[in-house]
């Protein structure tokens, strides 16, 4: 029997009733314009102030966050701990513009690695660019557009807020995964993150950043950056995931007369993804964080594990799967002793709506992940039933 068919260790923690909310979730988000709808009438009635928010809560909030704070969080951390899953907290509140608000995630995230270092449940912290720094900023260095004296020193808090956070994560001894966005404001973060890694990755791998491999141009990306790791002598750390902005990207690219940074299909991207997790696997100096719900990558990185002699509970080998979603990858990765992790959505429920609704888009938007998670519940109620 194939490890990721084992329903019941994947849902060894949904009693009867949560199983039965995900099996009506993920049968909406199945159908496309039934999400279409649901998006629609929920920021109408979030827009509206409608008193929408114990319904969602109870729903979709539940299903897919951890809670509403990280307090909130610790029951759940807690009962996947006794499974041996890990747990990531990402405060996902998006699409805040002030200098108020990158403030507060500063210090989410700073407390996010305290609440790290005692706990043991809780192996990373994490944060987007776009959390402590204006977007449009971002863009315009990426875009090598003259800023303003005001944007200059504007850059400067941004730089500051990163470098606060990546200081106490290196003196905790807490990695900090730090999130990628949409292309035409990547660069930006990229070279920032990579001066990061080279004055904090000086023993391992402390800072992290993402490639999203549906961009075309990743590879090349990942190589030139091992190039210059080598000269500068630090150490790698990558969380390699799929991604999560194809539509946007899509939309852009076409909309501006661009050529698409996105793979030509499916195959591509898988193609491009496994290739990443083989060539990191390769190189010593790596730590790798894989992001997946893709169950063939899984067992691919497996066979690398075993093949460069790699322990599963080594700290350069991580899996990822989010919170409500890919059960039984994570939940029969722990039991096989690998070091895995759910990423774990927090915050208040009208701030983490947008996030919510990308998430719901996203799986409709990828054919077979959600009839498999179907599939998997089906057969696990069919099991209880016997």
């Amino acid at each position: 029997m194939k490890l990721f068919n084992n329903t019941e260790i994947a849902f060894s923690l949904k009693s009867d009733s949560e199983l039965e909310r995900a099996y009506f979730l993920f049968k909406l988000i199945q159908s496309q314009p039934m999400v279409r709808i649901g998006t629609a009438v929920t920021n109408f009635a979030i827009k509206a102030h409608l008193p929408v928010e114990g319904l969602i809560r109870s729903t979709v909030f539940d299903h897919f966050c951890g809670g509403v704070t990280e307090e909130d969080c610790i029951p759940n951390i807690e009962k996947m701990y006794d499974y041996g899953v890990h747990s990531v907290l990402d405060y996902s509140v998006e699409g805040k513009e002030t200098e108020e608000q990158f403030d507060i995630v500063k210090e989410k995230t700073l407390k996010n690695i305290e609440f790290a270092k005692e706990k043991g449940a809780v192996p990373f912290v994490v944060f987007k660019p776009t959390g402590v720094g204006r977007f449009a900023l971002y863009q315009k260095i990426t875009e090598k557009k003259e800023l303003s004296n005001h944007e200059k020193s504007e850059w400067i808090t941004i730089l500051n807020r990163f470098h606060e956070i990546c200081d106490k994560a290196k003196k905790y001894d807490v990695p900090i995964l730090i999130d990628a966005e949409e292309s035409w404001m990547q660069d930006a973060a990229d070279n920032l993150v990579e001066e990061l890694m080279e004055k904090y990755n000086t023993e391992k791998a402390i800072v992290f950043n993402t490639l999203q491999m549906y961009r075309h141009d990743r590879m090349q990306y990942l190589k030139e950056l091992h190039q210059r790791a080598h000269q500068k002598d630090f150490h790698i750390g990558l969380k390699i995931v799929r991604g999560a902005y194809m539509e946007k990207e899509r939309d852009r690219a076409e909309e501006k007369g661009y050529p698409s940074p996105i793979c030509e299909n499916k195959q591509a991207t898988d193609d491009n993804y496994n290739e990443a997790i083989d060539y990191m696997m390769e190189h010593k100096k790596m730590a790798l964080f894989a992001g997946t719900h893709n169950e063939e990558s899984s067992y691919i990185l497996m066979d690398l594990a075993k093949q460069h002699k790699i322990e599963p509970n080594d700290e350069r080998l991580w899996f990822g799967q989010l919170y409500g979603m890919s059960d039984h990858i994570s939940f029969n990765l722990a039991k096989e002793g690998y070091n895995t992790a759910k990423y774990v959505p927090f915050g208040p429920v009208r701030d983490v709506m947008p996030y919510l609704i990308r998430r719901a888009e996203e799986n409709t938007s990828v054919s077979g992940q959600t009839s498999r998670e179907l599939n998997l519940i089906k057969e696990e109620r069919k099991r209880r039933k016997l």
